[in-house]
């Protein structure tokens, strides 16, 4: 995967130079991966906050949906994508650093296989949580939709357009990348992944046990992703995986609402394992 020195005056550094492997570059680099992380989150609730208080200020009522699509847009696209782009200018580096080309057939590929299996791990996942009778947590995002099944269908082109690619972006191009400099790709895929599956805590609903329930769901989705993009090296691969992922969930939900008997109570553990 491409990688920099951590110096971010310095050129980068060619692929056959090991990253450093000290205890000190791998501190340095796990906490600038957090910083990334957190000051995106930070970034997005502000841009979101300044929209909400421009509209409400101009006699704008700001409802449960334009929300949403004021965090799709600000949060997601905006802040996740700009803290991304300013870390790459403050290293120096470009769009090559994360990789971003069209997909070859062999990539293609990659996509269909990392779509495959996360849905894999989702089955999986949602049947131990049944056997097991686990509450999960429920994403804030798909409750919106269940109340509001007409915003689903805005959030499924959103997921490629704009929660699919500002999201990987930040924590696979930046994050898992950054971490790659200093750690082995297994272990800088599963901090990625953990780091990325974290920050959903305050997007979701209900005790905290049960958001750390769909946390832990949430990585394993998240490392299909991170596989997928250190065995290509092409940022577009785990964004179009994700996308696809978010988007299918979206289309199942809005299609269980619209047209099966039940309504909300068909799909709930595919609601509550959205990683959007």
């Amino acid at each position: 995967m491409p990688s920099v020195s951590s110096d971010p005056t310095s050129l980068d550094r060619p692929d056959d130079v090991a990253p450093s492997r000290s205890p000190r570059a791998v501190l340095r680099a796990v906490a600038v991966a957090i910083l990334l992380a957190t000051v995106g989150i930070v970034v997005g609730v502000a841009l979101v906050g300044g929209a909400v208080l421009a509209l409400t200020t101009a006699g704008v009522r700001v409802t449960p949906v334009l929300g949403l699509v004021l965090s799709l847009a600000l949060a997601t696209g905006v802040g996740f994508g700009g803290v991304a782009l300013a870390y790459l200018r403050y290293r120096g580096s470009g769009l090559d650093y994360v990789g971003l080309g069209v997909p070859s057939v062999r990539e293609v590929a990659y996509v269909v296989g990392g779509y495959v299996a996360s849905f894999a791990l989702l089955i999986a996942a949602s049947v131990v949580l049944t056997a097991t009778g686990t509450e999960a947590a429920p994403n804030t995002v798909a409750e919106v939709g269940m109340r509001n099944p007409e915003v689903l269908l805005l959030l499924i082109p959103a997921s490629f357009l704009l929660i699919g690619p500002g999201e990987e972006l930040l924590y696979r191009g930046v994050v898992q990348n950054r971490l790659g400099e200093a750690l082995p790709a297994p272990a800088a895929i599963v901090l990625a992944s953990l780091i990325f599956a974290s920050i959903h805590f305050f997007s979701l609903a209900g005790a905290p046990r049960a958001r750390l329930v769909s946390i832990s769901v949430l990585v394993l989705p998240t490392l299909v992703f991170g596989t997928m993009y250190e065995l290509t090296d092409n940022i577009a691969v785990p964004a179009l995986i994700h996308g696809a992922y978010n988007a299918t969930l979206f289309s199942l939900l809005y299609l269980t609402l619209r047209f099966a008997s039940g309504g909300t109570n068909q799909f709930p553990e595919a609601a509550a394992l959205l990683p959007a």
